[in-house]
């Protein structure tokens, strides 16, 4: 079977093509999600070449419903590598967990523990004392990195598991206290000043 007679097939036209248009969409919609974050968290530069590929793999998924508008498969796996595109865009920008937030912690027993806590950690930590409609109160607020919100919250549950908090994104920081970066630069940074 020669390549054209393969292409004019009826499972490349019901099944090849309708795969690849649903797995372009979900590539070039996960692409699309994570060129917004990416300029929402005030990375400019990274943005335009995610838009590049997110719009050349569109042009190409929607090229083929084009030269096929009575296909109703390829209208359906369009739709659908959209929807799945959203999902996994945001899962990846879950597991990078770009830029930084504000968390915001009001606690009505003694705040004490988890600020030093907190501070002992690396993290900068801003305790006011404040009342509430209950009584007095005491705000704690830090800026931290995104990936390692989960396990902040889990410290501030472990001493308070009542205390209210809240959670805002950051579109720039700087002079701020933040623990020491756990990464392969400052592994390699460590290793050669003990050579």
């Amino acid at each position: 079977m020669d390549s054209a007679s393969l292409m004019d097939s009826a499972t490349f036209k019901w099944v090849v093509i309708p795969f690849l248009i649903f797995f372009a969409r979900i590539i070039d919609v996960s692409l699309g999600t994570m060129r917004i974050i990416y300029i929402s968290r005030g990375l400019r530069f990274v943005a335009p070449l995610f838009g590049f590929f997110e719009v050349f793999i569109w042009l190409l998924a929607i090229g083929q419903i084009m030269q096929n508008l009575t296909n109703i498969v390829y209208y359906i796996a369009y739709c659908a590598g959209f929807a799945t595109g959203n999902f996994v865009g945001i899962f990846i920008e879950d597991l990078l967990a770009i830029g930084k937030v504000v968390l915001r912690i009001i606690i009505q027993k003694d705040a004490s523990a988890l600020v030093d806590f907190l501070r002992s950690e690396g993290y900068g930590v801003t305790a006011i004392n404040a009342e509430g409609v209950t009584g007095n109160v005491t705000i704690i607020f830090s800026v931290i990195d995104r990936k390692n919100l989960e396990s902040v919250i889990g410290h501030v549950k472990k001493f308070n598991p009542k205390a209210f908090f809240s959670v805002e994104d950051v579109r720039m920081a700087r002079e701020g206290i933040f623990p020491p970066t756990r990464n392969l630069a400052g592994f390699f940074k460590k290793w050669r000043k003990g050579k």
